[in-house]
């Protein structure tokens, strides 16, 4: 299994995603989110999705050329049409305009729609803790979760993160995850190996637990905790879908199908600016008391990114491969 630099994902990603039909700025926007995925082992949000970009980008099931618009109809509240195409490009061109307008007010909304998936939530929580503002991101995803009790599948694995800024530019804790027992990569992933799942993680078409990913991928995951986690999963889905204007997970098509029509989603995030007050003396009060035992820490505290990752020959040879590398 070869180890590839980082810098040499990022830069065969950017290639392979021009080459099928993103543009410059937009290539090198979504290569270097592959590349954050890979420097912290998140494969499912990392390489794991080029092959269905390239494809979804020959194919016109995502604009790589798309303009998003960003607006901000009330001084709260930033909106950013993103025209069918990446979220993270999108995201991008109205950070900006967020950050200030989270500085002036205390807080402020910022909601994508009409955009792809954004895979790696942590991607854009981290942005906004870096620029300074405390950032709770939401999104939702094809259907995959029954409600508790049920076996009708009604959202997605709908994903949150949450990042703080420390003050001096970087971040002092960051989460990121679904809000099922795991994510559906994960089920994918064990299904591709021919290896069993825990029970817990999902039940069959019929509502039994069941530990073939068979199955579970014919029937739905859990919510964690369940019916606890089956709320965070409602709360994103309102947030991202009904006040974020994107399509309702049930409406969602599978995501890595290279044709169809755009995903059409929303992602939804909350930015607060912590002002001048004694908020990061509070929150190193609060990591000390965290971090008193040996071993414990602040979630994604200290995590350094590597800067290379372990490919599985057949992925590395995809990656060369779509970016006419091969």
């Amino acid at each position: 299994m070869p180890r590839i630099e980082i810098a040499e994902i990022t830069r065969l990603s950017e290639t392979a995603l021009a080459r099928h039909g993103a543009s410059a700025e937009i290539a090198a926007e979504m290569a270097r989110a592959i590349g954050w995925a890979e420097a912290r082992g998140n494969r499912i949000c990392g390489l794991y999705y080029l092959e269905s970009y390239c494809q979804q980008l020959q194919s016109g099931r995502v604009d790589g050329q798309a303009v998003p618009v960003v607006t901000r109809p009330r001084s709260s509240e930033i909106r950013v049409d993103a025209a069918h195409g990446f979220a993270q490009p999108a995201f991008a061109a109205a950070l900006p305009a967020a950050l200030g307008a989270a500085r002036e007010t205390g807080v402020v909304t910022l909601a994508l729609h009409h955009a792809h998936t954004c895979t790696a939530l942590g991607y854009f929580c981290e942005q906004i803790a870096r620029g300074g503002a405390l950032g709770l991101g939401l999104t939702n995803a094809s259907p995959i979760v029954a409600a508790p009790g049920g076996k009708t599948r009604v959202i997605g694995t709908n994903p949150i993160s949450f990042a703080v800024p420390d003050g001096q530019g970087g971040v002092a804790m960051i989460f990121d995850q679904s809000t099922t027992t795991v994510a559906l990569g994960r089920i994918t992933m064990a299904k591709a190996a021919g290896e069993a799942i825990p029970e817990g993680w999902a039940v069959d078409a019929e509502g039994h637990p069941t530990t073939d990913p068979e199955a579970a991928l014919a029937g739905s995951l859990t919510s964690a905790g369940g019916y606890k986690g089956w709320g965070f999963g409602l709360m994103a889905e309102i947030l991202a879908a009904c006040l974020g204007g994107g399509v309702l997970s049930a409406d969602v098509k599978p995501l890595k199908a290279p044709q169809g029509a755009p995903h059409d989603l929303g992602q939804y995030f909350l930015l607060i600016d912590p002002g001048q007050g004694d908020f990061f003396d509070r929150l190193a009060a609060l990591a000390q008391v965290v971090t008193q035992d040996e071993g414990a820490r602040m979630p994604g505290a200290g995590r350094v990114p590597s800067d290379s990752a372990d490919l599985p020959e057949p992925l590395w040879q995809q990656l060369q491969d779509l970016a006419g590398a091969g």
